[in-house]
Formats: C-alpha cells, sequence, structure tokens
C-alpha cells in the first residue's frame, strides 16, 4: 500500500508550462480522480507519476521515497492506459503473464496471479482467447488484470473507459469501483468525464490550464465550488450562470440580472449587505429551478417569468430550455410538469441553493 505525494510539481515543455506547482497528497488505499477538460494536464500528472515524463521542477514521493529519478519499472506501480495495448498474438492469458515472465518469475506465482485476476474480473474462461476475439469490455478488463498480476502500490488508470459505449462505461465504474475495494490499494483515475469522476471518487483534483483549481469530496465540490470554473464542469446539466449586480431595497439583497430580480433569503443576506452595487455572477443549478406547479413549499422559491424554448423528456425528469430575456438557461423539473415548448410560465428558482460569484476574480463568495 503506498501514500503518494505531488510536492511542487513544474512540468515544461520549451518555454511551455503544462503543469503549475502541483501540490497533491494522495493518502494510501484512497481513490483520487484527476479531472479537467481535454490538455489541462492531468495525463501529463499521471505520467510524470508513472515515470514516463522528466519532472522540470519538484518533487515525486511514493511512500516517503522520492522517485525523480527511478526507473518506472521500480516505481511499483501499474498503469492502464486508454488504448488496451494488447499483444494481438497471444492469448489473453498470455498478456496478462507477460509482464511477470520478463521478471523471471516462477511459473507457478505466474499463474496463481493470473488465474486470481482472471477470477476477480470474471474473465476466467476468456483466458484463451485472443484479443480480436473479444467485446471492446473484455478487452478492458484483460488491460486492467493485466495491471492486477503485478500487485502494485498504486494503480494508475488514464481514461480507460473513453472507448467504450455508455452502457458498458456505467457498467465497468461499477467494476473498478468494486476492485478498488476488493484490493484495498491506491487508486490515481484520470478522466474528462466529471460523472466518472463524481461517482468513483473519494476525492478529486479539478484541474485546468495546469492548476489546481479545487481538491475536495464529491459532494463537497458540488455543493461548494470554490469558482466558475469548478462550478461548471462538476454537474450536468452545468450549472446556470447569470451576469449581475447586488443590489439593496430597504433591508433586501437583490439579485439584479437585468431581466428579472431574485431575493436573497433573509438568513444569507447578512453576507452579501456590504457588496450593494457590486457586479457578480449569479449562478443556480438546473435541478433548483423548478414547475411552479411541482416546487416544494419548504423552500425560499421566487419566481421568474420565462418562456420554454426546448423540452428533452428524460422519463424520470424533464429538463426545460428557457428563455428570460436575454438569458437562456436550463431547468431539471418534475416529469410530471405539463410545460411544453412556446409555454410561458413563471419558474421557481430555489434560493436557499444558490451561487454568488464575484465578476472580476471569478471566486466564490460565501
Amino acid at each position: 500500500m503506498a501514500s503518494v505525494t505531488f510536492k511542487n510539481i513544474v512540468k515544461k515543455f520549451g518555454d511551455l508550462t503544462v503543469i503549475k506547482n502541483l501540490n497533491i497528497e494522495v493518502e494510501d488505499k484512497e481513490f483520487l480522480v484527476l479531472v479537467g477538460p481535454s490538455g489541462c494536464g492531468k495525463t501529463t500528472a499521471l505520467r510524470l507519476l508513472a515515470g514516463l515524463e522528466e519532472i522540470t521542477e519538484g518533487e515525486m514521493i511514493i511512500d516517503d521515497r522520492v522517485v525523480n529519478d527511478v526507473a518506472p519499472k521500480d516505481r511499483d506501480i501499474a498503469m492502464v492506459f486508454q488504448s488496451y495495448a494488447l499483444y494481438p498474438h497471444l492469448s489473453v492469458y498470455d498478456n496478462m503473464a507477460f509482464g511477470l515472465k520478463l521478471r523471471k518469475m516462477p511459473k507457478e506465482e505466474i499463474k496463481r496471479r493470473v488465474d486470481e485476476a482472471a477470477e476477480i474480473l470474471g474473465i476466467t474462461d476468456l483466458l484463451q482467447r485472443k484479443p480480436r476475439q473479444l467485446s471492446g469490455g473484455q478487452r478492458q478488463r484483460v488491460a486492467v488484470g493485466r495491471a492486477i498480476v503485478r500487485e502494485p502500490k498504486v494503480f494508475l488508470f488514464d481514461e480507460p473507459l473513453s472507448n467504450l459505449d455508455a452502457k458498458l462505461r456505467v457498467q465497468m465504474r461499477a467494476e473498478i469501483s468494486k476492485l478498488h475495494q476488493r484490493l484495498q490499494t491506491t487508486f490515481i483515475y484520470v478522466t474528462h468525464d466529471q460523472t466518472e469522476a463524481m461517482t468513483m471518487a473519494s476525492r478529486i483534483a479539478v484541474i485546468n490550464k495546469g492548476n489546481l483549481l479545487q481538491l475536495d469530496t464529491p459532494q463537497n465540490l458540488y455543493d461548494y465550488p470554490n469558482d466558475l470554473f469548478v462550478a461548471g464542469f462538476i454537474g450536468s446539466p452545468a450549472m446556470n450562470f447569470f451576469p449581475a449586480k447586488l443590489v439593496k431595497s430597504g433591508e433586501k439583497i437583490i439579485v439584479d440580472t437585468g431581466d428579472f430580480q431574485v431575493q436573497i433569503p433573509e438568513a444569507l443576506a447578512a453576507s452579501y449587505k456590504s457588496m450593494e452595487g457590486r457586479s457578480i455572477v449569479f449562478g443556480i443549478r438546473p435541478e433548483n429551478i423548478h414547475d411552479p406547479e411541482f416546487a416544494p413549499s419548504n423552500i425560499h422559491g421566487e419566481k421568474v417569468s420565462a418562456k420554454v424554448d426546448v423540452t428533452e423528456l428524460m422519463g424520470n425528469e424533464t429538463l426545460l430550455y428557457l428563455l428570460s430575456g436575454k438569458n437562456t438557461y436550463v431547468g431539471r423539473v418534475d416529469p410530471r410538469s405539463k410545460l411544453r415548448v412556446g409555454s410561458s410560465t413563471e419558474v421557481v428558482f430555489d434560493m436557499d441553493k444558490v451561487h454568488i460569484f464575484d465578476a472580476g476574480t471569478e471566486e466564490a463568495i460565501r
């Protein structure tokens, strides 16, 4: 088992800095997910840990041991890549055993490890097949099995599910989560899919343009994003944003978007009284916008006039794409809603669940 520390890690390719002073402490047996858009530096961070790229500045530490100058094969890690990278001419068994054979491991120990990994992954009956005879999900299991047999201190996953169809991705997410629980080993997982991150991680590191923006549990990231980027990246559909100003009306604090006004609840208003006239970005998640017919009775609801532009009936919910003046936004409402395209209504904003960001710094104001 192992802890991992990224200490002041910097990575440059020529004049381009792709990782900027990255500091993350990954606890022993933790499932940490690095998430961010394509090109943000998350895969580079993983490759630096694996020893596949050279660190420009800083220290990479595994179990209190600085491994900057340690060869990849001596770091006691195993990596599962986006491409399965299976040898087409070898059987599943031989693909999984290949690395162990290179290490001159006894045949009995190789067989024990391969058989055990195959049982864990449910591929025992596939051991004599060639990769071309396998489905995408089965190939992915073999790639994971090849990592398991090494019995490493740390597992690294680089977007391993991106080549699978939607249904299989859901299944494999659950399989990898169960695998982590069973092996009780440190997992570090890279993805651009925030749904994967939210459903699998014990903690998530959100990275953008080489910077670590926030490191927290999935629920805290969702409920308390530090800035506009994190708020917009975590959650699907994404949080709605409205350029606005905070204005005072007597003792009331009002969010004025120019097209509509909503009042901050009294319990929260005291936090914003000194910010009168300040330019902000007002944020609210789609599930906190309700069809008035089905709005909960125990919320501080503010009505906003809107026109329904598009509807998406999902069965268990309905997504409403709404227009209020120049503002377009999404509401996730009760599936019994009778609102349809062209309907004019007053949707209800749950003001207990709103987010306020500084328009200049884009940081959350709490």
